[in-house]
This record gives C-alpha cells, sequence and structure tokens, in this order.
C-alpha cells in the first residue's frame, strides 16, 4: 500500500532556545517546508513528562512556535500547533501502550539516562514516551520524520508499533477496506550531518540551556551586542586556524566556532579553513559576528515581537491544531473501528 508522503517533526517546548537548536533542528524544518507537506508540532504534553511550572510551559509554547515563525516556517502552507489541542495524540498513545511490549521499553537508553539511578521515582509517562511520540506521528499515517542521533531509537520503536498493530489486527484492517497494512512504517529524514554546536566555554560540551554561564551560549532572544561579545569572549588557542580540516581535530574551540560559521553561512568547514586558514582568531571573530549579527538578529527582533503578541501565537496554534485534527481524527475513528471499539456515529 503507498502512504501520501507527509512529515511529521516535534519540538519541546523547554525554553530559552539557542543557536544549537536553531542550527540542528529549526534551519533543517525550515528546508523541509519547500520540498514536504510538513507538520511541526510543540510537544507540550512530551514535556510534561518531568514537572514543569505551568506558566513556564505556557510561555515557552509560545516561545518555540514564535521561533518557527521568525525561522521562516510558513504556518499557512504547513500546520503549526501544541500537541495537547488534538486529542488524538493522546487516544492513540494508549492503544500503543497496549501494542508496545515491556522488553521494548526497557532497551530505550534515553528512558536510563533521563531518569538516571532514581529510576523508581521516574514519571510513567518518561517511560511510555516512546509509545507517545509513536503515536504522534502514526495519528497522521506521516511517512517521514527529521530525526537527531538521540531519537533514532524512538523512530525504531514507532516502526515496530506500527508493524505490530498492523500484524495483530491484519484481519480487521482488511475487513474495514484498508488493504493489508493501516499504519506506515515511517522512515528516518537524515538532512546531511546534523550541527552540533557547543559551549562556547568548553568545546567538549554541547550548548545547552542549563549551562549556568550565559556565555555558553547564544540565545535566538540575543541582540546584535551579546551575540557579538559572546562570540568575541568565546573561547579559543593560541594558534592561528589551520588550513586543512585535520588540523581541527585536538582543537575543539576552534572546530565549534568554524562549523558554527559553516553552518550559518551554508558552506564546509572546509571552505571555512579556505578562507581563514592561517589567520588569528580575532579576525575570523571578527568576520563570525558580522555573519551570526546578519543571521540571527533579523530572527530574534522578530521573535520578541512575536512573543510580546500571544493573541496571535495562540490564534496560529488553534488553527494549526484544527487542521491537524481534520487529519487525526478520521484516522482515530479507523483505529478505533479496527480495534473493536463501539464508537457515536
Amino acid at each position: 500500500m503507498s502512504f501520501k508522503e507527509l512529515v511529521f517533526s516535534g519540538v519541546q517546548p523547554t525554553g530559552n532556545l539557542h543557536l544549537g537548536n536553531y542550527l540542528g533542528a529549526i534551519t533543517k524544518f525550515v528546508a523541509l517546508q519547500e520540498t514536504h507537506d510538513c507538520i511541526y508540532c510543540v510537544v507540550d504534553m512530551h514535556a510534561i513528562t518531568v514537572w514543569q511550572d505551568p506558566a513556564e510551559l505556557t510561555r515557552n509554547t509560545r516561545e518555540v512556535t514564535a521561533a518557527f515563525i521568525a525561522a521562516g516556517i510558513d504556518p499557512k502552507k504547513h500546520i503549526v500547533f501544541n500537541q495537547s489541542q488534538v486529542t488524538a495524540h493522546a487516544e492513540l498513545a494508549w492503544i500503543f501502550n497496549c501494542v508496545a511490549r515491556i522488553g521494548w521499553l526497557n532497551r530505550m537508553t534515553q528512558f536510563k539516562e533521563k531518569a538516571g539511578k532514581d529510576r523508581e521515582n521516574a514519571s510513567v509517562g518518561l517511560y511510555v514516551y516512546p509509545s507517545l511520540m509513536a503515536a504522534d506521528i502514526l495519528a497522521y499515517r506521516a511517512t517521514h520524520v527529521p530525526v537527531g542521533e538521540d531519537q533514532k531509537q524512538h523512530l525504531e520503536l514507532a516502526r515496530d508499533i506500527a508493524q505490530k498493530f498492523n500484524n495483530d489486527y491484519g484481519d480487521s484492517i482488511r475487513a474495514h477496506g484498508f488493504g493489508d497494512m493501516f499504519f506506515p512504517l515511517p522512515e528516518p529524514i537524515i538532512q546531511g550531518p546534523a550541527t552540533r554546536v557547543m559551549s562556547l566555554r568548553d568545546g567538549s560540551k554541547k550548548m545547552s540551556k542549563s549551562e549556568p554561564s550565559d556565555y555558553s551560549r547564544i540565545n535566538l532572544t540575543d541582540d546584535a551586542d551579546a551575540i557579538a561579545q559572546k562570540i568575541r569572549k568565546a573561547k579559543t588557542d593560541p594558534e592561528p586556524l589551520p588550513s586543512e580540516l585535520k588540523g581541527l581535530e585536538p582543537r575543539p574551540e576552534a572546530d565549534n566556532l568554524v562549523g558554527i560559521f559553516a553552518a550559518l553561512d551554508n558552506k564546509t568547514k572546509a571552505d571555512v579553513l579556505r578562507d581563514f586558514g592561517g589567520a588569528q582568531f580575532s579576525g575570523f571573530k571578527s568576520a563570525l559576528v558580522d555573519l551570526a549579527v546578519a543571521k540571527l538578529g533579523p530572527i530574534g527582533a522578530e521573535m520578541k515581537k512575536l512573543v510580546q503578541d500571544s493573541a496571535y501565537i495562540d490564534a496560529v496554534l488553534a488553527d494549526g491544531a484544527q487542521r491537524a485534527a481534520a487529519i487525526a481524527d478520521p484516522n482515530m475513528k479507523a483505529v478505533k473501528d479496527i480495534v473493536g471499539f463501539v464508537r457515536r456515529r
């Protein structure tokens, strides 16, 4: 059976979006909308698998939405909404909890990492998070998902759940006129190597909002002065920039800044070294400041403007949720029929 190509992408509303989020995910989402029909979801239900301050969750949901729009995602051509507004996510997640096996969930490395040593005290939601992620994708019968390294295992599980549902309910799926499979097996979209943006204070750690020093990251809402100051203060070493990629290997901070320049300028690291090999960091940082301010300044300014207009953001999310539900609800009704639930006609 062939399914209509559809991309589903989810982003957690964890607040304080930074350059790593932008280069690692948001720019990829913006590029995808040129080639695919896309659903962009702010996954607020996933966020509460660990406790969230309610007021912050509201603010962060709007901030991620503002970042999507400011970065160039068109909410009229594609669907932008928050997960909790479409009930199919929760309904399908329960059915998938009954299809998924405990052994499968026990193998999920991310649960082990996030729960840490005190696993008995982790929320049940954190444990069954992958079932909800499968429901996010398959409520729309989406065929493709852009995934980073940390989510590959969860997408594999979504495929296993879809396959098992198709097998377990095969007779009923056929009896209801859906052929041999109701759900597609979603494929990962690999969009070239994702830019791993590291801390500006320590090239061995990923850029993170939880890092105590604000100088470790460039926030998407930083103004031109803040961006310039952080890049100028970024940790480097005393040597000039190398001319060859190999020269970056033992130099994590240099590698990080070259990688950021390459990603912002849509070039390879080798291209950047061709232009700046042999240069001192002072000159390179000045060029990086100009580039970062030109690229990120307008996004930050637009984000700030949008975040202040919460009525507009909420209207975008409500409209997106309505359009998302128009796809998910008929699929959910079909799933209930296939499973054997009696429902209102």
